[in-house]
């Protein structure tokens, strides 16, 4: 329970610290990405600035007001600097046809106003093989100006920047970010792991005291109980006692069996709370044998018959032989053994076949079933045989409501609203020792249940057998 409890701790500290890095981490990146394309677009309206102020604008004719921009001597001197800074001019008449470039090839880009920046993607020509071209795609971060004077529309020029200088480093950065992030969640699932367990140190500090305090307390009490117990019985035992038709010695006889009662009681829930806090504290290790499963119910349910017979309870126990694949006579034999404690197992089925009469009324049925039956991987462990015994334990009881059955398991919970008018001394412990143990055994342990018609307990036990 401790190391589950750690375990979502650290897991906790870890994914808060994962989800915050991964925030801090996206935001960085976006800032710094959205920069890089900033300085982009400002260096390609830095470049039309010093374009516009050195276009050298004519008239058509020295008579006509018409003007057209020089291309040569525009762009004569820019070449060269632009260059220098990856940056690719294209100039455009009036009507978008391309009249200049720096770039080796037409972009075929249809041409349109955007003074804001915009990426694009173009296909390049890559290589020639056997006579045909392969492209590669290419990115660009492009600003287009419309030149005019006044009303006049002179041109377009539109200056490009490779993307890479933006996508280059942001990948960097995202891989480098990446690496660091997934280092400071290894880091910190170290740390949480460690921090967890310092702060549940108290914690099982306590619950081991109050685990050992329990056991002992519970082991104490048996021996007091037990003394009370003897003699109460060799009172009633007494020949004056038993015998004297005295009122006073009647009354006193009953008030004995009253206490002879209750004691028993008392005495089965000190056994139950000193083994579950045996169980708690690994002092309750299962004694693995073979155990002829099928024996083991005979045996409980002859020792229940007097508990049904005065309730007037038919209760009764069915094999189910195998249907399909008929086994050997050698496997038949040992169709229905495992491994296991034949205590516990024994303690288990009569929890639960004790529960089913209590709960029934009286002119009733307890029906049990063991089948043996293929598991999943769910059921049994690693390197272990398949094959695994269930037992249905069938009642047509009170039933129990299905707001009640995930809690069915717990310590000390009763159904008392679905069952208050069954007379039932239990501890509410039986349940929760009964899975305990299924447990210990490798198991799972189910109720299906439907108000004021019964209730059906499912045990499924792994085999555990070694191959031969």
């Amino acid at each position: 329970m401790f190391h589950a409890t750690r375990r979502r701790l650290a897991i906790w500290y870890t994914t808060v610290t994962a989800v915050l890095l991964l925030v801090f981490a996206s935001g960085v990146y976006f800032y710094v990405r959205s920069t890089l394309i900033e300085r982009v677009d400002d260096t390609l309206l830095h470049v039309v600035e010093i374009v516009e102020r050195n276009l050298v604008i004519e008239p058509y004719y020295p008579d006509v007001k018409k003007l057209h921009v020089n291309v040569e001597a525009s762009f004569r001197n820019n070449a060269d600097t632009v260059e220098d800074d990856r940056i690719d001019l294209e100039w455009f008449n009036s009507t978008g046809e391309l009249l200049w470039s720096t770039f080796s090839e037409p972009l075929n880009i249809p041409i349109h106003f955007n003074s804001t920046g915009e990426t694009v993607q173009v296909l390049k020509p890559a290589e020639y093989n056997n006579n045909s071209r392969n492209y590669s795609p290419l990115l660009l971060r492009q600003v287009t100006q419309k030149m005019q004077v006044g009303q006049e529309v002179l041109g377009y020029l539109r200056v490009s920047h490779p993307w890479f200088e933006v996508s280059k480093p942001a990948q960097q950065l995202a891989i480098d970010l990446s690496v660091g992030t997934g280092l400071m969640v290894f880091s910190v699932a170290l740390c949480g792991w460690f921090l967890s367990g310092k702060a549940m140190e108290p914690v099982l500090l306590s619950y081991q005291r109050l685990k050992q305090f329990t056991a002992d307390a519970s082991h104490e009490l048996r021996s007091p109980i037990t003394l009370i117990q003897t003699n109460i019985q060799v009172a009633l035992a007494e020949p004056e006692l038993s015998n004297s038709s005295n009122s006073t010695s009647l009354q006193y006889s009953q008030n004995l069996k009253v206490l002879e009662r209750l004691t028993k009681r008392l005495g089965r829930l000190v056994d139950d709370l000193l083994f579950l806090a045996r169980q708690d504290s690994g002092l309750v290790q299962p004694q693995f044998a073979t155990c002829p499963l099928d024996a083991l119910l005979v045996e409980v349910v002859e020792e229940q018959q007097l508990l049904a017979k005065e309730k007037n309870i038919t209760l009764s126990l069915e094999l189910i032989e195998p249907q399909e694949a008929v086994p050997t006579p050698e496997q038949l034999d040992s169709w229905f053994t495992l491994s296991g404690d034949w205590d516990q197992l024994a303690r288990l089925f009569t929890n639960l076949i004790e529960n089913a009469i209590n709960y029934s009324s009286k002119g009733d049925r307890v029906q049990l079933q063991l089948q043996r039956i293929a598991t999943t991987s769910e059921l049994t462990p690693l390197a272990m045989p398949p094959g695994a015994m269930q037992v249905k334990i069938i009642d047509k009881g009170v039933g129990i409501a299905s707001a009640d059955l995930p809690r069915l398991f717990d310590r000390f919970y009763r159904v008392d609203p679905a069952r208050s008018h069954t007379n039932c001394s239990g501890s509410g412990l039986g349940l929760a020792i009964s899975s305990a143990i299924v447990l210990n055994h490798f198991g799972q342990i189910k109720a299906t249940s439907v108000l004021h018609q019964g209730t059906t307990f499912i045990v499924t036990l792994p085999i555990l057998l070694e191959p031969a």
